[in-house]
């Protein structure tokens, strides 16, 4: 979506700034699952996403609007900031991130984001969890077992190997349950018999 907006603004003539934080595709870049990767800011710790964006137009250039992907991992102040890029210099900012951890805690960032943000929308594209309902969790899996302690922000993907560290969108239901695909698929747990 992040890149979607970028790429319909700049047909019609508008330039942006992208700004992104522990992207999987690495430092300074924007990608989707599809495979499609742009280059953006990488908002390190203690950045000012505000001051940085003063000092480019300062030297002559040009922004009218801010996409920010990863936002739950930006500290509440540079939400804070991102606030300011919307009330003091009237430039849109279209912020993207997950609100919860795979512990099922908001995420400081995110928090700051609901607590600010002039407009909350969740994305149309629903992720689907193993069992085909609407999958509202993230859970963090490590060898392929799901775990729910550790520090909050590891970087990994879901289309890594299972020795690694990976995520999987759960169901609340088998969130709770600790049920991963691979938990589901274990010959431990299918096939059921009943009798007739």
């Amino acid at each position: 979506m992040a890149l979607q907006i970028g790429h319909n603004r700049s047909a019609r003539g508008l330039q942006g700034v992208i700004f992104t934080r522990d992207d999987r595709a690495g430092e300074g870049k924007l990608s989707s699952r599809l495979g499609l990767v742009t280059e953006a800011v990488e908002a390190t710790e203690g950045m000012d996403l505000y001051a940085y964006l003063v000092a480019q137009l300062s030297k002559g250039g040009k922004a009218d609007y801010v996409i920010v992907d990863e936002a739950q991992f930006l500290a509440p102040e540079q939400i804070d900031q991102l606030a300011r890029i919307v009330d003091d210099l009237d430039m849109d900012v279209f912020a993207f991130g997950i609100t919860t951890d795979f512990r099922t805690k908001l995420f400081p960032g995110s928090q700051r984001l609901i607590e600010l943000a002039d407009r909350i929308e969740q994305l149309q594209v629903e992720a689907l969890c193993w069992c085909g309902a609407r999958a509202t969790h993230n859970a963090r899996t490590v060898d392929g077992e799901m775990v729910v302690e550790g520090e909050q922000v590891v970087v990994g993907d879901v289309n890594r190997p299972a020795e690694e560290i990976g995520y999987e969108v759960l169901c609340r239901r088998h969130h709770r349950k600790r049920m991963t695909s691979a938990a589901a698929l274990s010959p431990d747990v299918l096939p059921v018999n009943h009798p007739l």
